[in-house]
Order: C-alpha cells, then structure tokens, then sequence
C-alpha cells in the first residue's frame, strides 16, 4: 500500500495537483469516489508569505478530503522554507508538495516549476531547506525532463531523496511537450529502481486497464490520475474496484454524471459565490458531457446562463431528452 511518511493511503490511486481544477469542491467528489491521496492545486510560496488573501483561502482543507497533499511552488529559498513553514503549521495538510514539473512560461520564468528540471543541485537545495522547515512530509511532483536533450528524471529524484523528500510523482513528459506527444513509462521504471522512497507514476493513464499496466510494468508504488478524471470522477472509483477485484465497474449513466455535477456546481458556489462558480463551472459542464450524444447544443447554452437554476434547468432537460429518445428506440425494437 502506497504510504507517505507516515501516511497510510487506502489505496495506490492518487488525484493529480491540476490548476484551476483541485479547488475543496472537486477534491472532496474525487475523495468521495475513494482516490486515496488527493492534491491540491498550487499556490505561489511568496504569494503565502505576502499574505495573499486569494492565496491563503487556497490553503483550505475540509477534513472530509484528507488525507491530502498542498502544493506550493516558487524559486527562492527563503520564500520556499517559509511558505513550506505556514502550510505546516497553520493548515491541516497532511503532505507538502513542491510543484516542479509545471511547464508554462509564467512559471518557469520565475525560476520555479520545471525550470528546476535542469539543475538537481538546486533541486536538492530547496527541497532540503522545506524539509528542514517543516514536520509534515515533504514531495515532489515533476516531468522526466525538460526537453528530449534533457532528461535527468532519475538524478533529479536521486537529489529529492538525498534531500529528505518522502516520495516523489514522475510525469513522463518532458516541459517541451507539455500536454501532447506520449508519456514515456520506461522513464518511470528507471526512477522506481534508482530510489528508495515511494515513486508515484503520472502520464496518459486513461483507463483503469491503465492504471494496472502502469503499475505492473513500471512497479511505481501509486498512480496518478489527472486529466482522465475531469467531469469523470467515476475513473477514479473505477481504477480502484479494478485494481481491487479485476473487474471493470459499468460506466454511470447520464443522469448520474448529471447528478454529481450539480453536487460540484453546490459546493462550487458554497466555496466561491454564484457568480464565480457558475462561470467557473462552464469547464466542468463541458467535461460531466463529454461523451453524451447531441452535447454540443447544451455546452453552447450553458456557456450564456448566468445562474445556477438555470444550469440544472439546461442540463437536466438535456438528460430529459436523452432518456426519452432512449425509451422510444427501446420500445421500437
């Protein structure tokens, strides 16, 4: 079983740190389908020591969600150690995560995310001087490397052990290719076989067959699910009977991703207010339809309402409609 320090997980399935996404709301849905570890989204270290009133509210932790990990990100030292420092003390976080493998320009040039990937010397450097702030656990989330040319996957998590970090989650893509191309899982085997902390795998595991795969092949501790589970929290619960049992759970119906919506969109606007939640949950609309038949027309109506009457209006008739042409085919045949 995947244990982090001295965090026991129930399982070895883990909900990816995904901007704009692990807010409490969707956390708590994925904690609920049973993901053992769940992440949170990542917060700027100087935006925590500067006291950012929208950065201190990322910190929040329902206890319902925990075990959970925080994750914070930056490039100064000083800034690091004491930002790793409130999330010890002031927040009922279980683990520290360091972000070191987000790969867009606004971050890398500030020193911080993947721009670490090129340089194990700073690496150890600062996740030495967090773990040495803090009691609480300390990891590391990164990619295989920053470009093709530049793979040091393996000295990079050499460096986070050396350090004191208790595990680490591999993305097995480079910064280069952001999101595209295919996660290389080889470079996951040789980072599992080169340390000794628990080694988290991470990258294009769609499928609970995935997750098994991924875990048989690589012999990673946990894996990490990201974009899989966005509007499909099923994925997660789905992975875990699988790896449990070896049989694949039915997917939900439509009035069932409809349901669970509804419940995000609920504590969305409990955590943010009307306004902010509804147009944030447009994304989320989008994913809960993604493979229901004639959901084109549904997305482009949500996208222009302003309340969340409205949107339970919107998608339940959807469903309404999709039930009733799936009884009229029933009853022709």
């Amino acid at each position: 079983m995947l244990k982090i320090g001295d965090i026991k997980m129930k399982n070895q399935v883990v909900l990816a740190p995904m901007a704009g996404v692990c807010n409490p709301a969707f956390r708590l849905i994925a904690k609920e389908f049973g993901a053992g570890l769940v992440c949170a989204e990542m917060v700027s270290d100087k935006a925590i020591v500067n006291k950012n009133e929208k950065s201190l509210k990322m910190l929040y932790v329902d206890e319902r969600e925990k075990p959970l990990s925080l994750q914070i990100f930056g490039g100064d030292k000083e800034t690091m150690a004491e930002a790793a420092r409130v999330v010890d003390q002031q927040t009922n976080a279980d683990i520290i995560d360091i972000n070191m493998g987000c790969p867009v320009p606004k971050i890398t040039k500030c020193d911080a995310g993947a721009k670490w990937l090129l340089n194990p010397d700073k690496i150890y450097e600062m996740v030495s001087v967090a773990v040495k702030a803090v009691e609480k656990p300390v990891t590391v989330k990164m990619r295989m490397g920053w470009d093709d040319e530049n793979i040091l996957a393996v000295e990079n998590a050499q460096a986070i052990e050396a350090a004191g970090g208790k595990a680490v989650a591999v993305h097995g893509r480079t910064r280069l290719q952001m999101y595209e191309g295919t996660a290389n899982w080889d470079i996951l085997k040789e980072v599992k076989e080169a340390v000794n902390i628990p080694v988290i795998g991470n990258g294009d595991v769609k499928t609970p067959q995935d997750a098994k795969n991924m875990l048989d092949t690589t012999g990673v501790d946990g894996v990490m699910i990201g974009r899989a589970a966005l509007g499909n929290p099923w994925m997660l619960y789905r992975t875990i009977h699988y790896l449990e049992t070896g049989e694949l759970a039915p997917d939900p119906s439509p009035r069932e991703k409809i349901d669970v919506c509804m419940i995000h969109m609920d504590r969305l606007i409990n955590l943010k207010g009307e306004d902010v939640a509804v147009r944030e949950m447009r994304k989320h609309a989008a994913w809960y339809l993604k493979g229901l038949r004639g959901n084109n027309k549904v997305r482009d109506q949500i996208n222009q309402l302003h309340t969340r009457d409205e949107v339970a209006s919107s998608l339940y008739n959807f469903v309404d409609g999709l039930e009733s042409a799936q009884k009229e085919k029933a009853s022709a045949v």
